[in-house]
Parts: C-alpha cells; sequence; structure tokens
C-alpha cells in the first residue's frame, strides 16, 4: 500500500516539474493559482542550484524516487532526506530572501516532505 502512494506522489512530482519544464523552455509563465509571484521565484537568481535549473532538478528527483520505489532498495531514505532539506532551503529563500510565494514550488515542497513521511512508515 505504501509503494503505491509513493509511486502516485512521485508521478505528482513528476508532472509538476514537467509542467514547470515546459513553462520555462516555452518562455510562458505558469498559471499561477494561488497569489502572483511565481515568475518571481521562478525567475529568480535562486532558480538554478549548481548550475542547473531547479526543475530539471526536480524532475530527477521524482524520477529517482519512482525508480527506487520500483526497485525497493534502502536508498530511498538518503534521497527523501535529501529532496526534503532541499526544499526546506528553497521555502526558506521564497520567504526570506525572495520574499515571494510560488504556489508549485509550495506545493512540489509539501510532496516531497508527503514522501519523507510515507518512506518513514515503511
Amino acid at each position: 500500500m505504501i509503494n503505491y502512494i509513493l509511486v502516485g506522489l512521485a508521478s505528482i512530482g513528476i508532472l509538476e516539474t514537467i509542467y514547470l519544464l515546459s513553462k520555462r523552455l516555452r518562455k510562458q509563465e505558469p498559471a499561477c493559482i494561488i497569489g502572483d509571484a511565481c515568475s518571481i521565484v521562478l525567475g529568480s537568481k535562486y532558480s538554478k542550484t549548481l548550475g542547473i535549473h531547479n526543475d530539471i532538478l526536480g524532475l530527477v528527483f521524482y524520477i529517482a524516487i519512482l525508480a527506487l520505489v520500483l526497485i525497493e532498495t534502502q536508498l530511498l531514505i538518503p534521497l527523501a532526506i535529501i529532496g526534503s532539506l532541499s526544499s526546506l532551503y528553497f521555502t526558506y529563500i521564497q520567504f526570506f530572501k525572495i520574499k515571494s510565494w510560488c504556489f508549485w514550488c509550495l506545493m512540489s515542497a509539501l510532496n516531497t516532505w508527503l514522501i519523507l513521511a510515507v518512506i518513514t512508515l515503511l
């Protein structure tokens, strides 16, 4: 049952990051469901980590989670911890540095924290 939940959460993350990636590549602003600061956050100097766009890193993270769930490995826990800490950092950046909130970023952070919570139930 828990694996089904993880597959679902990873799939949601994959779809979300593909959406953000496609909007960025098309130079379109994503729909900001709550508020209007998505373009501020996604266009900030913090939108890349080590020169790689965060949407790409998120996509790789969610694909890795999905793959690790399917092969049932113990690597899920450290990856989920890294993802959760990264999400915590990016949430901090939104609040204290950019002073704007991105709906998609917050939903991704929540999704990542849920993944960690579910994994700790294994």
